[in-house]
C-alpha cells in the first residue's frame, strides 16, 4: 500500500512540475467588468528555459486606458505613452493618450520562482463578454526571451496557442455587479470583495503617491525645519496608504547654503524594511523610474527637492500603512554633512 501511494505522488509531483514548467503567462482575475477599474494581476510563472527574467514588458490592448503600474522593489519601471486609437472620458475630460506599454526591468526572478506583476487601469469601450489581450514579453540576460504574443482567432480555443497572450475575461452582461461598487473594481479578483477593492484602489492610488496625481493640498505643512552642516531641509511629507500597500513615498526639500557639493547618500526608516532613492522622469514618451545607488547630488549654493512626480523617497516593505495625521521618522545621510533626523508628517492620501 505505501509503495503504490509512493509511486502515486511521486507520478502527481513530476507532474505538477512539467506543468509548472510550462504554464503560459496569465491574470489572476475574475472576469472584469466594463466601465470600471481594475487591478490587472499578471502572473509570470517561469523563466527562459531555465533562465531568470529580468525584463518583463506589457503593450496594454486598446480598452484598457488610464493605466498605472505598481512599482516593485528591485525593479524599474518604465511607462511607455502613445495615442489611444478611440477618445475616453476621464471624469469629463477627454483624454486621447496615455500608457502603452509598461516595463519592469533590471529585476531578477529566478527561474524557479513564481512573480505578479500589476497594473491598475480602467475598462472601456469594449463589450461585455470579451477579453483584452496583453502581448506580453520576458527578456532574460542577453539572449533569453520568451514572448506571449499570439492572439487567437474568432472561434480559436486560446488552450491550443502555444505562447498565447494573456487575457483579461470580461463579465459578460448578465454577471455584471449592480450598484456604486462595480464601478470601482469591487470584486475585480478572485478573492471578491472588501480587500479585491482595496487592492484596485490601493495600485490605482499608491502610483498616484510617485507620479503626484492629485498632490494639491497633501503636504500638511507641518515637518520641523531640520539643519545638518550647511543643509536646510523643510517641507517633507509623506502620504497616506491603504491597507495592503507595500511601499509609500517621501518627500523633502534640501537648500545647501555653503560652499561645497554634498550628495544624499542613504535614508532609513522604521517605519519600513528600507527606503532606497528613486528618480521618475519623462524621457521623450517614456516615464521611468528607477533607484539612485549612487545618491542625490545637493550641489552647493542650490536647492534639490523630492516632490512627487521626480526625485523622491521610497519605502519599502511598509510595516503599517501611513495614516494622515501620523508621522514618519526617517533618517537621511549625506556625504559631507552626515546624518540628520527628520519626522515627515502624513498628508491626505489624495490632495484635498
Amino acid at each position: 500500500m505505501n509503495t503504490m501511494m509512493s509511486a502515486f505522488a511521486t507520478t502527481a509531483v513530476a507532474a505538477l512540475v512539467a506543468g509548472s514548467a510550462h504554464a503560459h503567462a496569465s491574470f489572476a482575475n475574475a472576469p472584469a467588468v466594463p466601465e470600471s477599474y481594475v487591478a490587472a494581476v499578471l502572473q509570470v510563472p517561469h523563466g527562459c528555459d531555465g533562465k531568470a527574467t529580468n525584463e518583463v514588458q506589457v503593450k496594454l490592448p486598446e480598452g484598457f486606458v488610464f493605466a498605472k503600474p505598481m512599482p516593485k522593489p528591485g525593479w524599474e519601471l518604465e511607462i511607455i505613452k502613445g495615442d489611444y486609437q478611440k477618445t475616453y472620458d476621464n471624469h469629463g475630460t477627454a483624454v486621447k493618450s496615455g500608457a502603452v506599454e509598461i516595463r519592469w526591468k533590471g529585476g531578477d526572478l529566478p527561474d524557479d520562482y513564481y512573480d505578479t506583476f500589476t497594473i491598475n487601469g480602467k475598462v472601456s469601450g469594449v463589450e461585455a463578454g470579451g477579453a483584452l489581450a496583453f502581448v506580453t514579453t520576458q527578456l532574460c540576460g542577453t539572449d533569453g526571451k520568451v514572448a506571449w504574443d499570439e492572439v487567437a482567432a474568432p472561434g480559436v480555443d486560446p488552450h491550443s496557442l502555444k505562447h498565447p497572450a494573456p487575457l483579461l475575461q470580461l463579465a459578460a452582461a448578465d454577471d455584471m455587479p449592480m450598484g456604486h461598487g462595480a464601478m470601482h473594481g469591487q470584486g475585480a479578483m478572485h478573492g471578491q470583495g472588501h480587500d479585491a477593492m482595496m487592492m484596485a484602489q490601493g495600485g490605482q492610488m499608491m502610483h498616484g503617491a510617485m507620479d503626484g496625481s492629485g498632490m494639491a493640498g497633501a503636504n500638511p505643512g507641518t515637518m520641523e525645519t531640520a539643519k545638518v552642516g550647511d543643509l536646510e531641509l523643510t517641507a517633507g511629507f509623506t502620504r497616506a496608504m491603504l491597507p495592503g500597500q507595500p511601499v509609500g513615498g517621501g518627500f523633502v526639500t534640501i537648500k545647501n547654503t555653503g560652499a561645497t557639493d554634498d550628495v544624499l547618500i542613504a535614508a532609513e526608516s522604521p517605519a519600513s524594511g528600507r527606503v532606497e532613492l528613486h528618480e521618475m522622469a519623462m524621457v521623450g514618451d517614456v516615464m521611468k523610474m528607477r533607484q539612485l545607488k549612487d545618491g542625490i547630488p545637493v550641489p552647493a549654493g542650490t536647492t534639490v527637492e523630492l516632490k512627487p512626480g521626480g526625485l523622491h523617497m521610497m519605502f519599502m516593505d511598509v510595516k503599517d500603512p501611513f495614516v494622515e495625521g501620523g508621522q514618519v521618522p526617517v533618517t537621511l545621510t549625506f556625504e559631507k554633512a552626515g546624518t540628520v533626523e527628520l519626522v515627515l508628517p502624513t498628508g491626505p492620501a489624495k490632495g484635498k
